[in-house]
């Protein structure tokens, strides 16, 4: 993977100036291989991970698991293109094992992911079954703990 790439996946706030620094180039080359992974779609987007706790948002997030018949000539794409496409589907996945996608869903509230289930999701014609699990806490997001390590003060006791 190209150093630039690695080091925008691990913290997509660098600014090119520092990127450059980092990588012994010009800012101005910075900018242009950015763009130009940006144009060729390698550089899908970029996003904050937020503290939700911190921010007193209450949304709900789910992942379910769903079963589906493959299309035929289209397999599991036609139908995970169509799920990916609702507004609450925040990541789907095809997977490996005892089911076929993984869909992580967010809500305002338990009733709101529940009817996306069953209004949205399971009518689709292909869905087999669901098997939705609530996020209760978040403890690592994308890579980042959602909480600073504590580094203790106290002497470590021994015999």
């Amino acid at each position: 993977m190209d150093p630039l790439l690695k080091l925008l996946h691990d913290d997509g706030g660098l600014r090119p100036a520092r990127l450059a620094a980092l990588l012994g180039l010009t800012e101005a080359e910075v900018v242009e291989k950015i763009k130009a992974y940006e144009r060729d779609g390698v550089i899908l987007g970029y996003r904050a991970v937020l503290n939700e706790e911190k921010l007193g948002v209450d949304t709900v997030r789910a992942v379910i698991e769903v079963k589906i018949t493959p299309e035929r000539e289209g397999g599991f794409d036609r139908i995970a293109e169509r799920i990916a496409k609702f507004s609450e589907v925040r990541c789907c996945y095809l997977m490996s094992g005892a089911y076929d996608l993984l869909v992580e869903v967010e809500g305002d509230d338990l009733r709101q992911v529940a009817m996306f289930v069953s209004e949205k999701l399971a009518t689709i014609q292909g869905v087999l079954s669901t098997a939705t699990h609530f996020i209760l806490k978040p403890y690592k997001e994308q890579g980042v703990l959602m909480k600073p390590e504590r580094h203790e003060e106290r002497l470590p006791v021994t015999p």
